[in-house]
C-alpha cells in the first residue's frame, strides 16, 4: 500500500516545485477541528492507527510514477518524487481521547514538500474515524450502560466506511458488530439474528423460529415484528418451552411503538417465566430516540444502531484542517478573515476532574501544575515509536480512554440537544506568539503589495 497517488494534485504541484528548488527545510502541519457541529459539544481522536499505517508505507511506485509522466509531470519531478519517503516525526492525540475545537489532534514535522503530501491522506482517515467515533460516543451517553450493536455495514459509503465505522464505534462503547469482516479483523464480538425475509420463507412464524433454533443454538434471538409483534413474542416463547431452549435468549423489535411494544414483550416473557430473556431493539434509530426509549424506562436491553450512525447523520462531516504552523524554525500563521491559525508546534495541556480544563499551549513550554499532556511522540524518523499492538488490544485501550475522559466531560458539552461548545484558552507564551507572528505576517504582506 505504497499510497503516492492518494494525495490531490495540488499538492503534488507543490512538493515538485519545493523539490525543484531544493526547498528540504522542516516543515511542521497541525491537523485540528477548526469548529464544532452544532450538536457535537466534543469529539473523540480515531484513525491515528491507519494514518501510521499510511505514513509508514508512503512511497511512488513505478506504475504510480508512469501515471503522474500521463499528466503532465516531467522527468525531473517523476525523478525527485521516486526517492521520497515519510521519515518525519508525528506527535498526536491517542485514539479514543476526547478533544475540542483548535485542539491538535496530530502535528507532523518533516521536510515541506512530504509533510505537504500527506495532508489529503491525514484529512481523510482522521476524519472519517473522528467523525464516527465522535457520533458513536453520542449513542454511548444516550443508552444509559445499554448495550449497543452496531448494524451499519450496509448504509456505509463503501467497504472502507463500514471497517472504519465497525471499529470507530467499539472504541466508543459498542460491544458487538454485526460486519463479519470487521470482527474478525478486529477481535470484535460479533452479532446478528436474521431478517423478516427467513420468517416469510417458512409456512408460518414458529416454524421458522424452530428451524432457526435447531440451527443456531447459540444465536437465539428471534425477530418477531414479522406480522404482529406481540403474537410473534407468543411464537418465540412456544419455540423456546417446546425445544427447551436455555442460555442468552431473547426478541429483537424492528418497527413500530418500540416503548409499548417493549413492554408488552417483558409482560409475555416475565408471564412465561423468562425473566432472563433479553429484549433487542433497532429500526433506523438516532441517539435521541435511545435516549428517549431509556428515559421513559422502556424495557430494552439493548440497542441495533445502523443507518444513522453508518453516515454520522445528523453531522456527517467536521471542519478539520490541515495547516503550516512552523517553517524551517519560524512559527507561520494564516491570516484570512475567521481563518486565523494560531502558529508553532503545539500541546494540550489537561488537567482532569469534574470537568476537564484543558489548555493550548506551544510544545517546549511546562504545562500548570498538576495537568497532563494530551499530544504524544508516537513516530520518529518514519517509524512508530512503539510496535503496534494487536487490533482487539489497541480497541481496547482506546475504549478505556474513552470511558475515563468521558466521565470528565463538562455537562454541558455532554448534552445530546443543543450541547454547549468548550473554550480552549491559550497560554501567555502562544498568545505572545501569536502576536509576534502576525505583526510578522503583515509586515510581509505590505512588502509584498509594493
Amino acid at each position: 500500500m505504497p499510497g503516492g497517488l492518494l494525495t490531490d494534485l495540488y499538492e503534488l504541484n507543490m512538493a515538485a516545485s519545493y523539490l525543484r528548488r531544493g526547498m528540504d527545510r522542516t516543515a511542521t502541519f497541525s491537523l485540528f477541528v477548526r469548529g464544532l457541529p452544532k450538536t457535537r459539544g466534543f469529539l473523540v481522536a480515531a484513525g491515528l492507527e491507519s494514518s501510521l499505517e499510511l505514513l509508514e508505507s508512503f512511497s511512488f511506485t513505478g506504475v504510480e510514477l508512469e501515471a503522474l509522466g500521463s499528466m503532465g509531470f516531467d522527468d525531473r519531478a517523476l525523478s525527485d518524487f521516486s526517492t521520497l519517503r515519510f521519515q518525519g516525526e508525528v506527535w498526536a492525540v491517542p485514539e479514543g481521547r476526547i478533544v475540542y475545537s483548535e485542539e491538535p489532534v496530530l502535528e507532523v514535522t518533516a521536510p515541506i514538500a512530504i509533510a505537504q503530501l500527506v495532508e489529503t491522506v491525514l484529512l481523510n482517515q482522521i476524519t472519517l474515524h473522528t467523525t464516527l467515533a465522535s457520533k458513536a460516543a453520542r449513542y454511548a451517553i444516550a443508552a444509559e450502560g445499554r448495550r449497543l450493536v452496531e448494524f451499519a455495514f450496509r448504509r456505509t459509503h463503501g467497504l472502507e466506511a463500514a471497517m472504519a465505522v465497525a471499529r470507530a464505534s467499539a472504541l466508543a462503547g459498542f460491544t458487538a458488530t454485526s460486519n463479519v469482516e470487521a470482527a474478525s479483523r478486529y477481535g470484535l464480538d460479533v452479532a446478528g439474528t436474521m431478517a423478516h425475509s427467513f420468517v416469510e420463507s417458512f409456512p408460518t412464524e414458529g416454524e421458522a423460529f424452530r428451524a432457526f433454533a435447531e440451527d443456531h443454538p447459540g444465536r437465539t434471538t428471534f425477530l418477531v415484528d414479522t406480522y404482529d409483534t406481540l403474537g410473534g413474542v407468543r411464537a418465540a416463547i412456544d419455540t423456546i418451552h417446546d425445544l427447551g431452549l436455555g442460555g442468552e435468549l431473547g426478541v429483537r423489535l424492528d418497527s413500530g411503538d418500540l416503548d409499548a411494544l417493549a413492554r408488552g414483550a417483558r409482560a409475555l416473557l416475565d408471564d412465561a417465566g423468562m425473566t432472563h430473556a433479553h429484549i433487542f431493539a433497532s429500526g433506523g434509530l438516532d441517539e435521541l430516540e435511545v435516549h428517549e426509549l431509556v428515559r421513559a424506562g422502556a424495557p430494552v436491553d439493548a440497542f441495533g444502531i445502523g443507518t444513522q450512525l453508518g453516515v454520522s447523520a445528523d453531522a456527517p462531516y467536521i471542519d478539520s484542517v490541515y495547516k503550516l504552523v512552523e517553517f524551517g524554525g519560524r512559527a507561520v500563521m494564516k491570516l484570512s478573515s475567521a481563518k486565523v491559525t494560531p502558529p508553532g508546534r503545539k500541546q494540550v495541556w489537561r488537567r482532569d476532574g469534574d470537568e476537564h480544563a484543558d489548555l493550548l499551549a506551544l510544545r517546549d513550554e511546562p504545562g500548570p501544575a498538576g495537568s497532563m499532556p494530551l499530544l504524544e511522540p508516537v513516530m520518529r524518523q518514519g517509524k512508530r515509536l512503539a510496535p503496534p499492538t494487536s487490533a482487539s488490544a489497541a480497541i481496547v485501550e482506546a475504549r478505556a480512554r474513552f470511558e475515563a475522559d468521558l466521565a470528565c466531560v463538562p455537562q454541558k458539552a455532554r448534552r445530546l440537544i443543543h450541547p454547549e461548545h468548550v473554550t480552549v484558552p491559550h497560554s501567555e507564551a502562544l498568545r505572545a506568539l501569536t502576536r509576534r507572528t502576525r505583526d510578522e505576517a503583515e509586515a510581509r504582506s505590505g512588502d509584498g503589495a509594493r
